[in-house]
């Protein structure tokens, strides 16, 4: 099964991706700038090949318990990552909002050279029931690879 979150396109500070499960595009990602040095919360994650796993503690989880309710049941974290730790899947439309964290949207724009993505919240209660089967497969495994085109 190919799982994947294939970088598209980067601005001056962000790096826009594309999400998919089971070889099926699901919808778009935001992330910060791809640096070879990294800035703690303003630096994409790493390419290669990780894990998701469920988070069910910490702040951000019990928010959003409060915000999903019962869809929630942890943060889709990507785990493995090199010199990264928490970082989930999540909702937001700037990078102001990522933290250096992959967020997810169904569209982009592009305003003053930078990415953005909308419909966050639609786009991530869509994925996050099928993040969460994968991330319950001990076996799972999701690549992040560049594949910019414009």
């Amino acid at each position: 099964m190919e799982n994947k979150i294939i970088r598209v396109a980067q601005g001056k500070q962000s790096t826009l991706s594309q999400l998919y499960i089971n070889g099926i595009f699901q919808c778009y990602l935001l992330e910060d700038k791809i640096r070879e040095v990294k800035i703690a919360s303003q630096t994409a994650i790493p390419t290669g090949v990780f894990e998701l796993k469920l988070n069910t503690w910490g702040a951000k989880n019990a928010d959003y318990k409060r915000a999903f309710g019962n869809l929630h049941q942890g943060m889709i974290e990507i785990s493995g990552l090199p010199n990264f730790s928490f970082v989930y899947i999540h909702v937001g439309n700037t990078i102001k909002d990522t933290a250096g964290c992959p967020l997810c949207g169904f569209g982009f724009q592009f305003a003053e050279g930078d990415f953005q993505v909308t419909q966050s919240i639609a786009a991530y209660k869509m994925i996050y029931p099928k993040l969460v089967a994968l991330a319950k497969d001990p076996s799972n495994k999701f690549t992040i690879e560049n594949n910019f085109q414009f």
